[in-house]
């Protein structure tokens, strides 16, 4: 009944809309969609999984702004507005936007050539910039290329972005000092911090332990009682408030976040320099790049827990209009967060919704909420985080992969430690590339096999006893006819120039399993045609799909074979190529070596010939 009555409420709600209206917000606002079979169960985790993530976002949304020295309420807003825009068009169901460390180093890079009175203005243009180059690779359906990217990648970006995260938060957990400066290393930070053993603060130790402790033990209470407590918001909550009971002065040293400003964001046009836009161009379309794979890598991951389907280009879309949206109201730019998201799918999430109930979650901290937020332990939430990074990595696919082949391991743990020893945002990319080095080649191949005419007229491959006609050569090609493949393809024709008899004369191809030929292989194609016609040998091509044939004739190599020497697929299989045969055995004539099976024969009408396949 529960479920009906929201459900009704939505169908309510857009029954005055036209069809078509409705079939666009369903599909280009998945939020929506998601309303036409919501429960109340939904409301309550979605609830629950968005005030759990808000609580994490605040401080967050601070830190990441000081990275590249921005007010900490910008990135409070990117927590609002880029969070609640992202929440209603994302694909995936449990992805949050907002800032990300990644993002924001990023961004100091970029903004280093800027001078500083002018860096606010440059990070809410290059949210409009980077939001603009999200948008167009989904509208160009370019999303749909990360289909190529092994899945390998985000198996291995997700085990290195979950140790990455235990080894930052340690420090709070142990209440350490952070030594060096963000232009550091992190491993050179990490150290650093760690080489100061001494200072343990062992009251935030006592914090983000029991913060872990008490987490654990509502996930206990729910496994066993079905109860749906949001466990990591009520760890926090508890913790928060036993801290402000023992020390209401503050003076046990334990950090607490910082202070949280009251103000909103407000629709403001962002300031448009085209010089210092161009000046940019190249570190925006970089920033976009980098967020939407940092995006889709997390939303798959995510995906490979949940089993749902999604929609890159709906993602991309979800991001670039994210972040023009967070360009109007002084946002800089954001993607998909690592931390935020895996808490939100840990807590419970079951649709977008999650989102927006964190940025208002967020937005409600900001206004009514800030002066007891102070009193939330920065170990508390490093403990969150640490709980949710062990939460993150699936050993069971961990173990899967590094089984399944030698390259899987090797991109796996290539991206993994690239995360680690060089950065969280180059190793999606190394990742990809170890991808594209390794897979691409071994889809770039094209082979060769040469069939047979037995005694029996069976048509099989080639064994190494068999005797080979004088007369007729029988080849069957498979593979992608692309540039990648050209190499391959040119060397197997040659070695069939090379290994032809006086005799010859014809040769006939089956392309029935030939793909994607493009222009340089259809061209060396027609040069082996062509020099064969100057031996008087005859090409014949059976198995041609309607595809093949339109590129064969856009390219007039129909004109080079001859349109008599071209042989389409039909309903039945192999038909083609015994037409082919046929046809060879008409022009081969009464010469026939010892061994053919239709040496006691005259050529006839093509019913009088059968074979078995």
């Amino acid at each position: 009944m529960r479920r009906l009555a929201i459900q009704r409420y939505s169908e309510l709600y857009f029954f005055s809309m036209p069809h078509p209206v409705q079939s666009f917000l369903y599909q280009y606002i998945p939020a929506l969609e998601s309303l036409r079979d919501y429960r109340l169960s939904y409301l309550k985790r979605d609830l629950f999984a968005g005030l759990t993530v808000a609580a994490v976002a605040v401080p967050q949304a601070m830190a990441y702004a000081t990275i590249f020295d921005m007010p900490v309420e910008l990135g409070l807003f990117t927590a609002i507005v880029m969070t609640a825009v992202g929440a209603l068009l994302d694909s995936s169901k449990q992805l949050i936007n907002g800032p990300t460390n990644a993002i924001s180093i990023a961004m100091l890079s970029a903004l280093a050539v800027v001078p500083e009175s002018q860096r606010v203005s440059a990070a809410i243009m290059m949210a409009l910039l980077i939001g603009m180059i999200q948008t167009a690779i989904a509208l160009l359906k370019f999303g749909d290329l990360s289909r190529f990217v092994s899945q390998a990648v985000i198996v291995g970006f997700t085990l290195g972005a979950s140790v990455l995260l235990i080894l930052d938060q340690s420090k709070n957990v142990l209440g350490l000092k952070s030594r060096g400066n963000h232009e550091d290393h992190f491993l050179v930070r990490f150290w650093m911090t760690l080489s100061d053993g001494g200072s343990i603060h062992w009251p935030t130790v006592a914090v983000g332990v029991g913060t872990v402790v008490i987490a654990i033990v509502f996930r206990i209470i729910n496994n066993r009682w079905k109860l749906g407590l949001p466990e990591l918001l009520l760890a926090i909550a508890v913790v928060a408030t036993i801290l402000a009971m023992l020390d209401p002065s503050k003076s046990s040293g334990v950090k607490l976040v910082d202070k949280v400003p009251r103000a909103l964001p407000s629709f403001q046009m962002p300031t448009i320099d085209i010089q210092l836009a161009r000046e940019l161009s190249s570190s925006a379309a970089a920033i976009a790049f980098l967020g939407l794979l940092e995006a889709i890598a997390m939303a798959k991951s995510i995906a490979a827990k949940t089993g749902q389907k999604l929609d890159m280009n709906q993602q991309c879309l979800s991001e670039g209009v994210a972040n023009m949206a967070g360009s109007f109201f002084r946002c800089f730019p954001g993607s998909g967060s690592l931390t935020r998201s895996y808490i939100n799918h840990t807590s419970g999430a079951a649709t977008q919704w999650s989102g927006v109930f964190s940025a208002m979650g967020v937005a409600l901290t900001i206004l009514f909420l800030a002066p007891y937020a102070e009193y939330i332990p920065r170990a508390a939430l490093a403990g969150v985080l640490l709980l949710t990074a062990t939460r993150m990595v699936d050993l069971g696919l961990l173990k899967y992969y590094w089984r399944a082949t030698r390259f899987d391991a090797l991109i796996l743990t290539a991206t993994a430690l690239s995360a680690v020893l060089i950065s969280i945002e180059f190793c999606i990319l190394i990742g990809v590339f170890l991808s594209f080095t390794f897979y691409v080649p071994r889809a770039a191949k094209i082979t060769m096999s040469e069939l047979t005419v037995t005694s029996r007229r069976v048509i099989r491959e080639v064994q190494p006893n068999d005797y080979r006609c004088p007369f007729l050569r029988v080849y069957n090609l498979e593979g992608e006819l692309f540039f990648g493949s050209s190499p391959d393809f040119e060397r197997l024709l040659e070695s069939i120039e090379g290994d032809l008899p006086s005799t010859l004369r014809v040769i006939i191809f089956r392309v029935k399993r030939i793909r994607n030929p493009d222009a340089v292989c259809t061209q060396i194609l027609q040069g082996f045609v062509e020099r064969l016609h100057q031996r008087n040998i005859i090409v014949m091509f059976s198995g041609i799909r309607p595809d093949l044939l339109t590129i064969i004739k856009n390219v007039r190599l129909d004109r080079v074979i001859g349109p008599e020497n071209l042989f389409c697929e039909g309903a039945e299989i192999w038909a083609s190529t015994l037409d082919a045969m046929r046809e060879a055995y008409e022009l081969i004539g009464d010469n026939r070596c010892d061994q053919c099976p239709n040496r006691n024969k005259m050529v006839g009408p093509p019913t009088d010939w059968s074979y078995m396949i």
